[in-house]
C-alpha cells in the first residue's frame, strides 16, 4: 500500500477546475505576444488586440486537454528512458536559475563561475538519489544575455541524465534547441526521446509574457517538452486563500495547455509551478513554509485530476546557512510532494528564496531524497505467512542476523544513507573527529567529485556545442568562451 497525501476533496477539485474554466473566459488571459494571440483568435478565442486579452472557451480549453499526452519519457545521453512524467511516478531534480552559490569555506553566498558550475554537474551525475539535471544557477563570467545557454551548453558537456532547463530571451531559445538537435542527433530524434523540458512561466495574475508564451511556442514547435511554472503568490498576486491561489494557478496552466497544443497537437507539456505563500511580515516568498508545501501538493492533485503530468518546486529552503532551518523546510517539502506524488520535485540544493544553490546543502538533500523514495515505496509484503513461520522457527533466539531471510531483505526493507549521515554511538562520533554535518557533507562532496566518470559524447559534439555557443556569444560581445575544466 503507497501511502499518499490529498488536501482536497474530488468535488472541491471540480469546483476549482471549473472556475478555472470560466477565468479563461472572464477576465480571460493577457498575453504580450502577438504570435500567442493570433493563434488563439484562429482557434476561436475572442482576442482583444489593444488590451492584448484572449478570452478563451471552455470547448477550446478542453479540446487541448484531449490532445495533450498524459504522460512521456525523459532519456539520459545513451537513450535509455529514466524519467517518467504521468501517473505517481516521483523523480528530483536541483532547482534551478539561482544567481548566487554558498561558498564552501566562507559559507557566504557568492556569484558562481564556470568551474562552479561544471562541478556542480558532476555532482548530480554522482548522486543516484536525483534523476535528473537542471541548469541549477547563472554563471557570473558571462555576459547575461547568454547567461541561459551557457548554462546549458556547460551541462551538456558533463552529463548523462536528462535536464530541466530554460531560456530567459526568444533568441537565446533557438541556440540551446540547436545545441540539444546535435546532442541528440537531429530534430526528430530528439522530439522521439527528449533529453530535456523547458520551464515556461506565465506571470501571475492571468498573463503571458512575450518572452515567455514565445518559448512555449517554439517548444510545442518542435515538440519539445514544456512545463509549465505557474507562480501565484498568497495575499500579493493571487488570492490569500491557499484554494483561491490554486484556482489561479489552474487558469494559467489551461491557458499553456491551450496554447501549446493549438500550434502542436500532442506536444507534452507538464502542470507545474512554483507558487509561494507570501509572507505579510517580511514581503518575501518562502518556499519553505508550510503553506507553500500545501499549494503545491493541491494543484499537483487538480493536474492528476485533468490527466496531466505534474512538477513543482519543492524541497528547498529559504535559510542563508546550511542549517536546521535548511534540514526542516527541505525535508518537508520533498515529503510532502513525494506523498503528492508530483512527477518531477525540482529544488535540491536550493536555498534563500530560490536565490543561492549549496553543494554541501545539495548532497545533504539527497538523503532527504532518498528516504522520502523510500516512503512512498510503502510496506510490502514480502512473505505469506508475514511473520507468523520465521518468528516460530527462530522461537525465543534473537539471532536472526544471520538469518538468510535478513541478508534476503534488509537493503530493500530500510533506506540506507551514505556516511554523511551519523548513526555511530556518541563515543566512536568523537573518536572520529566529533564532525558536524556541514563539515561532513564538504567532504562527502569532494568524495563524489573525485569520482566523476566523463560524459559519453565525442569531441565532434563538444566542438559543435562550443560552436553554437561562441556564435551566440559574438552577439554580446564575447569572443571568446571561458575554458572548459578538464574531466
Amino acid at each position: 500500500m503507497r501511502p499518499k497525501v490529498n488536501f482536497l476533496s474530488d468535488k472541491v477539485v471540480q469546483q476549482i477546475i471549473d472556475e478555472a474554466f470560466q477565468l479563461l473566459m472572464n477576465p480571460g488571459i493577457q498575453i504580450h505576444n502577438r504570435e500567442g494571440l493570433e493563434l488563439l483568435a484562429e482557434a476561436g478565442a475572442q482576442v482583444d488586440y489593444n488590451a492584448q486579452i484572449a478570452r478563451i472557451p471552455e470547448e477550446l480549453a478542453r479540446k487541448a486537454l484531449e490532445t495533450r499526452p498524459s504522460e512521456f519519457y525523459l532519456y539520459n545521453l545513451d537513450g535509455e528512458p529514466v524519467v517518467h512524467y504521468g501517473g505517481d511516478s516521483v523523480q528530483f531534480d536541483p532547482g534551478s536559475a539561482g544567481l548566487m552559490l554558498l561558498d564552501s569555506e566562507t559559507q557566504k553566498m557568492r556569484p558562481p563561475t564556470t568551474t562552479d558550475f561544471v562541478n556542480f554537474v558532476k555532482l548530480v551525475e554522482m548522486l543516484p538519489q536525483l534523476d535528473a539535471q537542471s541548469t541549477a544557477f547563472v554563471p557570473a563570467d558571462v555576459p547575461i544575455g547568454i547567461s541561459d545557454l551557457y548554462r546549458l551548453y556547460l551541462a551538456l558537456n558533463y552529463m548523462r541524465k536528462p535536464i530541466i532547463t530554460g531560456a530567459f530571451e526568444k533568441d537565446t531559445w533557438w541556440y540551446m534547441k540547436d545545441m540539444l538537435v546535435a546532442t541528440a542527433g537531429s530534430e526528430a530524434a530528439l522530439a522521439a526521446k527528449p533529453i530535456a523540458v523547458f520551464d515556461v512561466c506565465p506571470s501571475p495574475p492571468l498573463l503571458w509574457s512575450d518572452i515567455t508564451c514565445q518559448n512555449l511556442i517554439d517548444s510545442a514547435r518542435h515538440k519539445i517538452p514544456a512545463e509549465l511554472v505557474s507562480m501565484p503568490l498568497t495575499g500579493a498576486a493571487a488570492p490569500v486563500t491557499i484554494a483561491g491561489a490554486v484556482v489561479q494557478h489552474a487558469a494559467e496552466c489551461l491557458s499553456g495547455v491551450t496554447i501549446s497544443q493549438i500550434v502542436n497537437p500532442g506536444t507534452p507539456i507538464v502542470w507545474g509551478g512554483s507558487p509561494a505563500a507570501f509572507d505579510m511580515r517580511q514581503g518575501t516568498t518562502p518556499m519553505g513554509a508550510v503553506g507553500t508545501w500545501m499549494m503545491d501538493a493541491a494543484y499537483a492533485q487538480v493536474g492528476k485530476a485533468l490527466g496531466m503530468p505534474t512538477h513543482a518546486y519543492l524541497g528547498m529552503s529559504d535559510a542563508k546557512l546550511v542549517d536546521a532551518q535548511a534540514g526542516l523546510e527541505s525535508s518537508g517539502g520533498a515529503i510532502i510532494g513525494a506523498l503528492a506524488g508530483v512527477n518531477m520535485i525540482s529544488g535540491a540544493g536550493m536555498m534563500a528564496f530560490e536565490n543561492c544553490q549549496s553543494f554541501e546543502k545539495l548532497v545533504i538533500d539527497a538523503e532527504i531524497i532518498g528516504m522520502a523514495k523510500r516512503l512512498i515505496g510503502g510496506i510490502e509484503i514480502r512473505d505469506n505467512p508475514i511473520g507468523l513461520n520465521l518468528i516460530r522457527e527462530m522461537g525465543h533466539d534473537a539471532d536472526y542476523f544471520s538469518h538468510d531471510h535478513t541478508y534476503k531483505w534488509f537493503r530493500h526493507e530500510d533506506y540506507i544513507p551514505s556516511r554523511l549521515i551519523d548513526r555511530r554511538e556518541p563515543e566512536d562520533w568523537e573518536a572520529h573527529g566529533a564532525t558536524s554535518i556541514w563539515e561532513r557533507a564538504k567532504e562527502h562532496v569532494q568524495q563524489l567529485l573525485s569520482s566523476y566518470k566523463p560524459s559519453p559524447i565525442t569531441a565532434e559534439l563538444r566542438d559543435e556545442l562550443r560552436a553554437i555557443t561562441t556564435r551566440a556569444a559574438k552577439n554580446v560581445g564575447m569572443d571568446k568562451l571561458p575554458p572548459l575544466p578538464r574531466d
